[in-house]
Parts: structure tokens; C-alpha cells; sequence
């Protein structure tokens, strides 16, 4: 099923072939700098088990993303309920993950918007987080540009205390916010 078109994106159900690619994804080191560490391939397989079984469940979650134009797989952008301990979970968290070779050409902003114009508009989300680690900034600029304000810097439970991706940093927007764009 397709959840969302943008001009160059499709945002679809996973099929078996993304695994492969899904699994290349993970494992790249640049990708996955501002993550605890890469991931193998059976992680990556258990990774995205738990995607598909959070589709299933919610009937959202991190949709494969696929260019229009080459029906290549290149990333996922979507939504995942946080339920770590904070005082701000359970959340609906919006995120993204695209190989480097789709960096830098607007991708992640364009799906990420029509992510909060489904989610808001389509799912009936009041509000949607977005965080990362503090030192990501190409993903906190997405947040940026897609409309989403800064919230907080925080210590995130899961991550070493020792690790420099310890700190991380909660944007959000409310849907009455949101509307007013």
C-alpha cells in the first residue's frame, strides 16, 4: 500500500526486496554515526520486523521510502511511538533514515512534510516529536525546515551515559500550530 505521494517520493508498505537494501542501509557507518553503533544484518532484519509488526498494530509507522521516478528504495520516513521512559512519552515521534546517496537533494525535508500533513490530517495526531542527538545537525535542520519547533536538550535513557549521543535534543509541533503554516 502506498500511505503517501509526494512529487518524487513514494511512502509504501515494506516489501521483501527492501531488505537487502534496508540491511546496506544500516551497516553504513556514515549513515548510522549518529546511532549507538551499525547494525547487522539480522539486526537489521529484526529492525525491520518491528516496523512492518508497528504498520500492522497502528496502521502507521516508518514507511519504506521508493523514488517515483527509478522505483529505487532509498531510506524510510515516518512515524514511531516512543514509549522509552521521559516526560514527554509515549509519544508519536516522526523520523528518517535515507542512504547517503540521497543526502542532500531535499528527500528527507519532502517526505517528512507530507508526513505531518498525513499525520495530522489523515491519522488525527494532536502532536508530533521528532528527536535526535544533539550533535545531528542535518537532521535537526530538517526539523527546522519542516515546521517542527525546539523543545529541549535531555539525557536519552537508552543511550551509554558515557556516549557522546547521550545528549539529545526534542522538537515538536501541535496540530493547531501546524494548520496556522
Amino acid at each position: 500500500m502506498i500511505y503517501i505521494e509526494t512529487p518524487r517520493l513514494k511512502l509504501r508498505d515494506w516489501k521483501d526486496s527492501d531488505l537487502e537494501p534496508f540491511q546496506y542501509l544500516n551497516a553504513d557507518e556514515k549513515v548510522m554515526r549518529f546511532f549507538p553503533k551499525a547494525l547487522s544484518k539480522k539486526e537489521s532484519d529484526v529492525f525491520c520486523q518491528a516496523i512492518i509488526a508497528e504498520i500492522k498494530e497502528c496502521g502507521f509507522g516508518l514507511y519504506a521510502v521508493e523514488m517515483k521516478e527509478t522505483k529505487e528504495f532509498i531510506g524510510f520516513i515516518g512515524f514511531h511511538r516512543a514509549t522509552f521512559e521521559s516526560d514527554f512519552t509515549p509519544c508519536i515521534e516522526i523520523g528518517w533514515r535515507l542512504k547517503k546517496e540521497a543526502w542532500g537533494k531535499g528527500y528527507a525535508t519532502e517526505g517528512a512534510k507530507a508526513c505531518l500533513e498525513y499525520g495530522f490530517e489523515e491519522l488525527g495526531f494532536d502532536e508530533i516529536f521528532s528527536l535526535t542527538a544533539d550533535i545531528n545537525e542535518p537532521s535537526k535542520q530538517v526539523m527546522r525546515k519542516i515546521g517542527l519547533e525546539f523543545v529541549k536538550k535531555f539525557d536519552h535513557p537508552r543511550v551509554d551515559p558515557k556516549s557522546m549521543l547521550r545528549k539529545h535534543v526534542l522538537y515538536y509541533v501541535q496540530r493547531n500550530v501546524w494548520q496556522k503554516e
